[in-house]
């Protein structure tokens, strides 16, 4: 009876029939209790592992962490009812049974799952380290490192590159915590036979390195090379990190460009797509935002980036200040998800800003940045904070630490120097650290954007149209054209500002800045040409003749002879 009813066990197991398997197994453990005869114990330990095997995969972590629990509790009592005359048979019975180490992994994955990180630590170390296959040590490695014990995750990841050369999460772990490129290419590319033809894994190393530690051109250059050669052409995860390496320099437009590629060649691919959706959000394209976050929750609703992307797309103007709330609950459900954690921070901080909660946000934007230090829009979203609670001094301390940590670089030279515009007694500070900056980087247009609004408060007009036309030798964008406009309107040439707008908008229909400044001088030259009109209107009602006074002297008829003799 019993075989055959661990035949049926094991047969709803073998075709992954787990909800049909999960009441099978309840049932004959509860018989069991009853009549003990029913199986052996080496059977009941199997029915126990396999029953919590079937709570697992039915996502019922918890009573499943406890069925491995009781299912080791019976191998200590097989292990201990072993005698030295045990025949080959038995033995080979004992063989096929659920390995205790395995059972262990599953008591970790479940802790890992409800997020009992100390307790999953506790029982992978309770696993010798001779018996430590390469799944443990992973796991072991990432545990480590993300309570802090870089030196243990270290040893870790290096003991699955030992057994695993080719593990290439274990080569990002070392890479990510701070091991030079050199040592861990020991362990990978250079244990390689060289009739491998394998120098991609090479440059693949070195992008990987070069990223870690922030040289973001040298990652640019060398993931371009890999992209760009025959083996790896329009590869989807060279190409995300193409386009991340891009966004960290501060090149949007670039990163903006590869991540749509990314798109286009797999629309399930989801890494990259939450930075790609703040992306849109950013350079205000609504209708590609509400589209991309659609297509991402058909994929699956399991991962953040959709629910990122659906973030970002309430925070549009055009979604209106009633969504401000869906974006911080968005943000909430992809925080605890893979790959939501950090853009859903920022997501949830800019929320809450927008609502004027600032020091909720200032919370959101502080964990972000102890995430990850590396990450501008978390320095960022912290100081705007500060600014909006009008506490620019502080704001402006905490990103001159912040400069520190992210390097001194035309975007954070950029935002520093805005921040102390916005202080007029350290505005001078600011356009010398902009003159620095242009120098070095002359085509930068966000710093070229900034001087044209510091020239224009200082009402050095002629100055900034300079400066514009200037850049416009070099590079011509919508935004350019708009604030050529501004600055000719404040320049009083109106003919020549409409001109201007007129370029603008047709580079982006969806300039409203252009289209407000055309509407500004179109409405003040109607009021000009309504004054003069009223004016000469006056003068007829007078009765004067306008002719006379166009061909007389003027000295003769507005100034009394005596003052002229």
């Amino acid at each position: 009876m019993g075989v055959w009813l661990m035949d049926h066990v094991r047969l709803l197991r073998n075709e992954g029939l787990f909800g049909n398997l999960s009441i099978l197994a309840n049932l004959v453990k509860t018989a069991c209790e009853q009549n003990t005869e029913l199986l052996t114990v080496a059977e009941r330990y199997q029915l126990l592992v396999f029953y919590a095997d079937a709570l697992y995969e039915e996502q019922e972590c918890k009573r499943a962490e406890g069925m491995y629990r009781k299912a080791l509790q019976l191998k200590k009592m097989i292990n201990k009812s072993k005698v030295k005359g045990q025949t080959q048979t038995s033995q080979q019975a004992d063989d096929n049974l659920p390995s205790e180490l395995d059972v262990r992994f599953r008591i970790y994955q479940c802790h890992n799952i409800l997020k009992n990180h100390r307790e999953a630590l506790a029982v992978l170390e309770s696993i010798p380290a001779k018996m430590r296959e390469p799944k443990v040590n992973m796991a072991l490695a990432k545990l480590y490192q993300k309570i802090g014990m870089e030196r243990s995750a270290i040893y870790g990841y290096k003991e699955v590159l030992r057994q695993c050369p080719l593990a290439l999460q274990a080569v990002l772990g070392l890479l990510s915590l701070g091991v030079r490129g050199t040592e861990v290419a020991a362990f990978t590319a250079n244990n390689m036979p060289s009739s491998a033809n394998m120098e991609w894994l090479t440059f693949w190393l070195k992008g990987h390195a070069y990223s870690t530690s922030k040289e973001y051109s040298k990652a640019v250059s060398t993931f371009k090379v890999l992209e760009t050669g025959s083996v790896l052409r329009e590869n989807t995860d060279v190409l995300c990190c193409l386009a991340e390496n891009h966004f960290m320099s501060g090149d949007m437009n670039t990163a903006s460009t590869i991540y749509q590629r990314v798109h286009s060649l797999d629309p399930q691919y989801l890494r990259g797509m939450d930075i790609y959706s703040y992306i849109l959000y950013k350079e205000k394209k609504v209708k590609q935002l509400q589209s991309l976050s659609l297509e991402l929750m058909e994929v699956t609703d399991k991962r953040g980036e959709p629910w990122v992307a659906m973030g970002y797309y309430c925070l549009c103007p055009s979604a209106g200040s009633s969504r401000y709330a869906r974006a911080v609950y968005f943000a909430q459900k992809a925080y605890p998800l893979k790959g939501g954690k950090v853009q859903a921070l920022l997501l949830k901080g800019k929320g809450l800003l927008e609502m004027n909660k600032v020091p909720e946000a200032t919370l959101h934007f502080r964990e972000a940045v102890r995430c990850a230090p590396s990450r501008f829009e978390a320095h960022e979203g912290l100081v705007e904070c500060y600014v909006k609670a009008s506490r620019i001094r502080d704001a402006i301390t905490t990103f001159t630490n912040s400069v520190k940590v992210l390097g001194n670089n035309p975007r954070t030279i950029t935002f520093l120097a805005s921040l102390l515009a916005r202080d007029r007694l350290s505005m001078d500070k600011a356009k010398s650290l902009l003159d620095k900056m242009l120098l070095q980087d002359p085509n930068y247009l966000p710093a070229i954007y900034l001087m044209v609004d510091i020239l224009n408060e200082e009402q050095k007009y002629s100055d900034a149209i300079n400066l514009i036309r200037k850049q416009l030798e070099q590079q011509s964008t919508s935004q350019l054209h708009q604030m050529l406009g501004d600055c000719l309107a404040l320049n009083t040439e109106p003919q020549e500002a409409l001109d201007q707008y007129s370029i603008a908008l047709s580079m982006d229909p969806n300039n409203d800045k252009a289209l407000q400044g055309m509407h500004k001088v179109e409405k003040s030259s109607d009021s000009l040409e309504a004054t003069a009109e009223d004016d000469m209107d006056a003068i007829e009602e007078s009765g004067e003749d306008v002719g006379e006074y166009e061909n007389s002297d003027p000295e003769g008829s507005w100034v009394d002879n005596e003052w002229l003799s």
